[in-house]
């Protein structure tokens, strides 16, 4: 049988019922503009087949740990206690609001796991500070791969042999080229284009095991830039893109209204039939979803 190209599927996907399976991948300072800006067939055929926006905004200060704890966290540093690059389970300036199982404030993998304890579960993280914001006993698999190619193969052998639930792919090296050459510059550029081609590698691994139609992406960012710089107050810096396709999601639509990345996890509860804690402040996007999706 012939395989479906891309965008049929992706098509057809967005109209059939909620998806049990989804699939984050987290570019870390990938800006709206570096995504308008370089080569990106994969994303943009994700985006022209699902919803997205280029206005999402990221949480203050613009830096990786509080913005990558809002997004699997549902909720701002104001809450989680996460408030800089510096924060350890043992070393904080203000304790969470409420703590989960882990020990830390509830995250979308503890939460998952908590509700579905038999769910299939996956993290695969670039940055090795990823790994100590979530519940470590919460994923099947938490591995740390040797930079971006390294950490898609894991991800992709995973979902080969597992077929799981939920799996997060966090991605360093385009923040790495924004601090390096500069953001909007050639080498920034060439670093998302990689990415886009690495998500290709895992749209390649879905349609493969023919969960094409059970499958949700959700690509994302934790902050954008300016220059070489990150972490200061302009919308260079705090807006961040958000697509998400798949089956339930509404096609080709462009959200108008606010989305913040703490409402990344709430949306993922909702695709997924979780109850959020009642700690988070995030929202689902019900703007990207149609009326199928319980």
């Amino acid at each position: 049988m012939p395989v479906k190209p891309l965008w049929l599927w992706l098509a057809l996907a967005s109209v059939l019922p909620a998806a049990p399976r989804v699939i984050i991948v987290g570019l870390d300072g990938a800006s709206p503009n570096g995504l308008r800006n370089a080569k990106t067939p994969n994303i943009g055929a994700l985006r022209d087949a699902g919803a997205y926006t280029y206005h999402a905004r990221g949480v203050m200060p613009t830096v990786s740990s509080p913005n990558w704890a809002s997004m699997i966290m549902g909720a701002g540093p104001e809450q989680h206690g996460i408030t800089s690059n510096e924060w350890e389970r043992e070393k904080f300036e203000i304790p969470p609001t409420a703590t989960g199982p882990g020990g830390i404030f509830p995250t979308i993998f503890g939460v998952l796991r908590e509700q579905k304890p038999a769910a299939r579960i996956g993290c695969f993280y670039d940055w090795k500070g990823f790994g100590r914001l979530l519940e470590p006993k919460a994923p099947d698999a938490l591995e740390h791969g040797e930079g971006p190619a390294d950490t898609v193969r894991r991800a992709v052998a995973f979902w080969k042999s597992r077929k799981p639930d939920f799996i997060f792919i966090q991605l360093d090296h385009v923040d790495h080229a924004g601090h390096e050459s500069g953001h909007g510059t050639p080498p920034y550029y060439e670093a998302i284009a990689e990415a886009d081609r690495l998500i290709g590698e895992m749209i390649a691994a879905v349609r493969q095991t023919g969960l094409n139609d059970e499958t949700v992406f959700i690509v994302t960012a934790d902050h954008g830039g300016r220059g070489k710089k990150h972490g200061e107050d302009n919308l260079d810096c705090i807006e961040i893109p958000w697509i998400i396709a798949g089956p339930g999601i509404a096609r080709g639509r462009q959200i108008k209204a606010p989305v913040n990345i703490f409402d990344t996890a709430p949306t993922v509860a909702r695709l997924l039939g979780l109850k959020a804690p009642e700690c988070w402040i995030g929202r689902p996007v019900e703007e990207a979803l149609q009326s199928a999706v319980k």
